[in-house]
């Protein structure tokens, strides 16, 4: 059993790296670093259903594994879609290109080993997915059917948050200002929580008492939390906001929650 799990995280990191590497190729090749983040995520629904529909002792995949294998591949498809259509109409990601530029003329050396890392630190999430997909009893429970209906949610929700976004940024009266409307005016990035809170259905799927593996899936959602809260996501966007907004932007912090919808602070403090 312990073997069959550490040469899963053998094959889910030796996969993410040989993508990822694809990631670095397309990125120098086009110049535009927002196909990163496209790739990253057709690559991480294309490893989490591989490794969730690994055969189990030879057998053909059960019930839980085509289920977890579907959910991954809805998130991957979905969101990857949304990422691909808004990077061909860009010519670089703010986000990316901010940190080339501060790396200089090792920018090329230096994202390719970025992309590693991130292909690495995105391993406990392909993982989290084949220890749910691998919960010891071929029978669905209520907690799968819960899990469903958390990654279903948490798809909605980035999908709405996304399409409002899209229709501020639509409308020429807008331009210079910050989005406050629906979601946005709960949480400064509705969109990072709803992709946050989709990865509490691995967890949910396979934690229980009887299968110790199940624990592990919790590095997800913490992963996740860590990532778009700390590093690539919230804090390189506020500050691109903060240039772009200058004091609008400011007075926004300052009334709406920066991750988790909370009810919008009535005037600024």
């Amino acid at each position: 059993m312990i073997s069959t799990y550490l040469w899963a995280l053998l094959a889910i990191a030796v996969s993410l790296s040989v993508l990822m590497a694809g990631a670095w190729l397309v990125q120098q090749r086009t110049g535009n670093s927002g196909w990163v983040d496209t790739i990253w995520t057709f690559s991480l629904g294309l490893v989490g259903a591989g490794s969730a529909l690994w055969p189990i002792g030879g057998a053909s995949p059960n019930a839980r594994q085509w289920l977890v294998g579907a959910l991954v591949a809805i998130w991957s498809v979905r969101l990857g879609s949304h990422i691909a259509a808004r990077t061909a109409k860009i010519e670089d990601d703010p986000r990316y290109a901010a940190i080339a530029q501060e790396w200089g003329v090792n920018s090329a050396k230096k994202m390719f080993l970025f992309l590693q890392n991130q292909g690495f630190g995105s391993i406990p999430l392909v993982f989290a997915i084949f220890v749910a997909s691998r919960f010891p009893d071929d029978a669905l429970r209520v907690q799968d059917y819960l899990g469903v209906l958390i990654l279903l949610v948490g798809i909605a929700g980035e999908a709405v948050s996304d399409a409002q976004l899209k229709t501020f940024r639509s409308d020429p009266d807008n331009k210079g200002k910050v989005n406050h409307d629906g979601l946005w005016g709960w949480s400064r990035h509705p969109n990072y929580f709803f992709e946050w809170f989709g990865w509490l259905a691995y967890p949910v799927i396979a934690i229980s008492t009887d299968y110790p593996w199940g624990w592990a899936t919790l590095l997800a959602p913490i992963f996740m939390y860590w990532i778009l809260r700390h590093v690539t996501g919230v804090p390189p966007l506020e500050d691109q906001m903060i240039k772009s907004r200058g004091d609008r932007y400011r007075d926004y912090q300052k009334r709406v929650s920066v991750f988790f919808p909370l009810p919008p602070k009535a005037t600024a403090s």
